[in-house]
């Protein structure tokens, strides 16, 4: 069996997303009711104009939440795109979430597309040369004290003199991007200053910073929204339309798996609800960027533990007005309550999973009867597994001859 194919058999089964971008383009039923409509009224306009959102997904174990995340990540056309695991990453510091969206971000590339504009600004082409522009201005005779204040102008005119960026952060991204089109000249101990500054290094002494005519104060939990809606700003000026944030499996929250890497105490967890809390309240002053939180049903169901327990958070995320009918402008998204699944759908979700096992070769996969799909519906409202996992896992379990009980 094809490499790719058998690790995503693998992960399907055990209730993961595949992995891989094809495979998901390839076996996606039923969830483009939900991207879609956020894809059009969310990331094609409301996004890129300034608007942000922040939505919830939820569902029982392999509803596709994780699924859907990578999915809606694959569709996110110019937007810079950001995903990572709460089992991963502590999220009950802000700055944490915000050191690990700078992480994925490549913020040097973007400051290096802010450069380019600078230099098309100045009249130049930055394909026509190689190396830095100053070096190019240098062999062509013309690098003059005029195009070097020009130069210093637009930095200032970017970076500095952007409302919505933190001081601090303006004045580092301002000496990068000079650094690399090669005025104000850069040197390499401080431009590993810089990125350690913003990536949260404790090696960078505050003595450094004050060298480097930044304030001295690092980057923490109080300033750490104000960072990210910098590094947004940046995303934006580089090009993209905005930013997704996507953070999975919010559920460990309450988990008591003594196998976890990461765990959270009381305490920690009420940070965590604390914080989304505040994020909520304060998107209004966050610009292009679209948060989505997922996490297992039991997050809700769990009185004593979960979001109902922390009431400040759980009032701004409930839909108050109830309704046999999934409203997809809700905060939070029920996959469990997606009302594309019939018989048909089943069966089409079953043929694409067979499909993807008929591409590694060996026995032929078929795809359940009607009557199998009419089965697993009856029962799906009753069992602990979601619909589309138990799809999978019948489809699967057909091929290998193996007994689920479906």
């Amino acid at each position: 069996m094809d490499y790719d194919v058998q690790a995503a058999v693998s992960r399907l089964k055990n209730g993961v997303a595949p992995g891989h971008t094809g495979i998901i383009e390839d076996i996606t039923v039923g969830i483009d009711f939900i991207t879609g409509f956020w894809g059009q009224n969310y990331l094609c306009d409301y996004i890129p104009r300034g608007g942000s959102r922040i939505q919830f997904l939820t569902g029982r174990k392999g509803s596709g939440k994780s699924h859907m995340i990578e999915y809606f990540l694959s569709r996110a056309g110019n937007f810079k795109t950001v995903s990572f695991s709460a089992r991963n990453v502590w999220i009950h510091d802000f700055k944490e979430i915000y050191f690990e969206v700078l992480r994925q971000c490549d913020l040097e590339g973007c400051l290096r597309r802010c450069g380019e504009t600078i230099v098309s600004e100045l009249g130049f082409s930055p394909g026509e040369y190689s190396g830095s522009f100053m070096d190019h201005l240098a062999s062509q005779g013309i690098s003059d004290p005029i195009t070097k204040r020009e130069i210093r102008l637009q930095l200032n005119k970017m970076f500095m003199h952007n409302p919505l960026m933190d001081n601090n952060f303006a004045c580092a991204c301002a000496m990068l991007t000079g650094g690399q089109i090669g005025h104000p000249l850069l040197e390499e101990p401080a431009r590993e200053a810089l990125l350690g500054w913003l990536a949260g290094s404790m090696e960078v002494k505050l003595p450094t910073l004050r060298s480097l005519g930044l304030s001295p104060v690092r980057i923490a939990k109080h300033n750490a929204r104000h960072m990210l809606r910098s590094l947004v700003e940046v995303i934006k000026m580089a090009g993209h339309d905005g930013l997704i944030i996507a953070i999975d499996d919010l559920d460990i929250l309450i988990s008591r798996d003594s196998l976890d890497e990461i765990r959270y105490t009381r305490l920690k967890r009420e940070d965590v609800y604390e914080s989304i809390r505040e994020l909520i309240d304060e998107i209004d002053t966050l610009r292009n960027v679209f948060f989505l939180f997922a996490f297992d049903r039991k997050l809700i169901d769990d009185d004593e533990l979960g979001i109902k327990s922390y009431q400040a958070l759980w009032f701004r995320i409930q839909n108050e007005i109830q309704s046999d009918r999934l409203n997809r402008f809700s905060n939070m998204i029920d996959l469990d309550r997606l009302p594309v699944y019939d018989v048909t759908s089943v069966v089409d979700m079953s043929a694409r999973v067979a499909h993807l096992l008929n591409t590694a070769g060996g026995r032929p996969a078929l795809p359940l009867s009607e009557n199998a799909a009419m089965e697993l519906l009856s029962k799906s409202g009753f069992s602990e597994m979601s619909l589309p996992r138990r799809v999978v896992l019948a489809t699967v379990g057909q091929w290998e001859g193996d007994a689920y009980g479906f």
